[in-house]
């Protein structure tokens, strides 16, 4: 029987504790288990060639999850950054993307200051699937025609998050409604 993306949203709802707390780990799975068990969903949703740029699938009324698709036309690298008290899990469909974790080495102390350091990389494939917990620092890069559905905690356009640049010590925050210039939720 094939899992269905409605199954896949009230399953995720099921992964909050009675603290309101998701189980990433458990809505990491499920969204590995949607792309494994439903490919007509995956083919529809994230064709490469067709729609490109995001789109928001289903946004939770109860526990505010979201659900995007992501189509890119052209491979793209991300700034390293992090998607604030939110959480993001990125499940391949199509190619591949490239990730790269990150740790602060600072105390965070200084505004605008911040020093990384690249932790781990490694690239998802098609059926893979990655998480994020809140304020984990990450970058992506994916490639021509990459396509991937990502769950996020939270509306990222409503929070702060924060962006990197390695080679200068910095940190830029990104103000709740101004999420990547307004076009598309952060990466």
């Amino acid at each position: 029987m094939t899992y269905s993306f409605e199954a896949f949203c009230a399953d995720n709802r099921r992964a909050y504790g009675a603290d309101g707390v998701a189980d990433l780990e458990s809505i990491r799975l499920n969204l590995e288990r949607l792309i494994r068990e439903n490919p007509d969903f995956v083919a529809r949703e994230c064709n490469p060639g067709d729609d490109y740029g995001y789109r928001e699938l289903y946004t939770d009324p109860e526990k505010g999850f979201i659900v995007y698709s992501h189509k890119s036309f052209g491979g793209r690298t991300s700034p390293p950054h992090d998607h604030g008290a939110s959480w993001a899990i990125y499940g391949q469909a199509w190619n591949a993307t490239d990730m790269t974790e990150y740790r602060r080495l600072d105390d965070g102390a200084q505004d605008g200051r911040a020093k990384i350091e690249r932790t781990r990389a490694y690239r998802l494939e098609p059926g893979q699937v990655g998480k994020f917990g809140p304020h984990d620092i990450h970058q992506i890069h994916f490639e021509d025609d990459a396509g991937f559905i990502r769950v996020t905690g939270a509306d990222l356009f409503e929070i702060d998050t924060l962006t990197y640049e390695p080679e200068t010590d910095s940190v830029t925050v990104i103000g709740a409604g101004s999420a990547a210039g307004g076009e598309q939720p952060p990466d």
